[in-house]
């Protein structure tokens, strides 16, 4: 299975153009069964939620319903000009609403999936880092800068924004 990177935008045009093309082709071959539309709805959910960057994981759930009411105009059936399939489009959109629902769902949960483990794997690298570096510790000083006798002063590891902090311990 190709394990392409698309952006927020190209997951936007590839759902929608893919549920266009399933809705020709249902209408074409199926009479435009809703069921049948509905059913090839949730795979191409899932593929856009998975295909799509790690910095642009938002965009799948907002991307594949649009793209569900693109896909419908096909199957929709209206007649009479515009208003009537405005008004089959937004028919047919309440009448599949669970299918919409539903891929949403999936685009939704997998996105979330992946976006936990995308942060447990950079806080992961980030102590890795950190100990690699040296920062992930006492420094092997037993936790106290100076020495005995010292200031009293303890260093500690330097939050991801700024620069390190000092604490100071109260006289024995």
């Amino acid at each position: 299975m190709p394990n392409p990177r698309l952006t927020g935008l190209g997951a936007g045009l590839f759902a929608s153009a893919t549920m266009l093309v399933l809705g020709f082709l249902d209408l074409l071959l199926l009479d435009g069964s809703p069921l049948v539309y509905g059913l090839l709805f949730l795979p191409v959910s899932a593929l856009t939620a998975l295909w799509v960057r790690t910095a642009d994981l938002v965009t799948a759930p907002i991307s594949v319903p649009i793209a569900f009411a693109v896909g419908v105009v096909p199957i929709a059936g209206g007649s009479g000009g515009f208003g009537g399939q405005a008004m089959a489009v937004v028919t047919a959109l309440a009448v599949q609403a669970g299918w919409l629902y539903g891929g949403t769902l999936v685009a939704g949960l997998i996105t979330s999936v992946r976006k936990v483990r995308d942060m447990g794997r950079r806080q992961r690298a980030a102590a890795n880092r950190g100990v690699r570096n040296g920062s992930g510790g006492a420094g092997g000083h037993g936790g106290r800068s100076g020495g005995s006798g010292g200031s009293g002063v303890v260093a500690k590891s330097a939050p991801p924004h700024g620069a390190p902090q000092a604490v100071r311990r109260p006289a024995p």
